[in-house]
């Protein structure tokens, strides 16, 4: 079987061509986590940069502001339909491109002075091969910064929607913490050692708390929350009658939920990691 054969079909499939219909909706729904990950990135004018699990671009684009004509960014995904969409939002930039690629096993040049990432580290079969890969992929005194989830429990985007849903569903398996997925390497211990492992140096690991925007009304606050996180991938194996119920069910949670700046929003939690090459 391919590397990441499960992600590869995952993000071509339904959840990639939702994402891409939701472009603009998870672009504000991650604002905090954005403007969380510019300042630790300090991309620097002329600088190369690679965005790992770039998805629809927003990343990438705000990198190719900060390196300017001078620099040049790579945004890397494995996901055909939010590529498509990357490349329409660049409109022709020539310090920007997108390339499909899996960035767990892709031959990179070694190059890149700085790595970055918004949630795209946390979906490889075998993170310890796969930073690896990405550590051979900078310069000698190349940098990365991501910001990845902390585990699902702190995170109430994801927590509330799969515990309404939880007795609405089928019996599932318990889930292996460590599997690809947006949680995977919330153990920072863990992280960290697999970032020591890779040959990455000065390893910082910080908590972000912040919002996560899911909507004006609570219809729309449902539907995002079983969009994402372990809800969406518990529904995406369940028939309709059982999807209905559960989006139903998480809507009328949203109902109660105060509003901010006219958005209803749920705490998120995350680590700004830092590291060198």
């Amino acid at each position: 079987m391919t590397a990441n054969a499960g992600q590869l079909e995952y993000w071509n499939g339904p959840a990639g061509e939702k994402w891409v219909r939701n472009q603009a909706v998870m672009d504000t729904s991650l604002a905090d986590a954005t403007a969380a990950l510019l300042p630790l990135a300090n991309i620097r004018p002329g600088e190369r940069v690679l965005d790992i699990g770039c998805g629809s671009g927003q990343t990438s684009l705000l990198a190719a502001d900060a390196v300017g004509a001078g620099g040049q960014v790579t945004g890397a995904d494995i996901s055909k339909p939010l590529l498509a969409l990357a490349r329409q939002r660049a409109n022709g930039r020539a310090n920007v491109r997108f390339i499909e690629a899996d960035a767990a096993t892709h031959a990179f040049a070694p190059e890149h002075d700085l790595l970055i990432s918004r949630f795209g580290v946390m979906f490889f079969d075998d993170p310890a091969a796969a930073f690896a890969n990405l550590h051979r992929a900078a310069a000698p005194g190349g940098r990365l910064a991501f910001v990845c989830w902390r585990p699902v429990e702190e995170n109430e985007y994801a927590a509330m929607p799969f515990a309404v849903a939880k007795p609405l569903m089928p019996a599932l398996p318990p889930a292996d913490p460590h599997a690809p997925g947006p949680f995977a390497l919330s153990d920072p211990d863990r992280l960290r050692g697999i970032l020591a492992g890779a040959g990455f140096t000065g390893i910082t690991i910080n908590p972000l708390d912040g919002i996560m925007r899911m909507g004006a009304t609570a219809e729309e606050a449902g539907i995002q929350a079983t969009s994402l996180g372990p809800t969406a991938r518990a529904l995406a194996k369940m028939e309709e009658g059982v999807r209905a119920r559960v989006v139903a069910a998480v809507t009328d949670a949203f109902r109660n939920y105060p509003k901010t700046d006219g958005a209803i929003t749920c705490r998120i939690a995350c680590w700004l990691v830092a590291a060198r090459a």
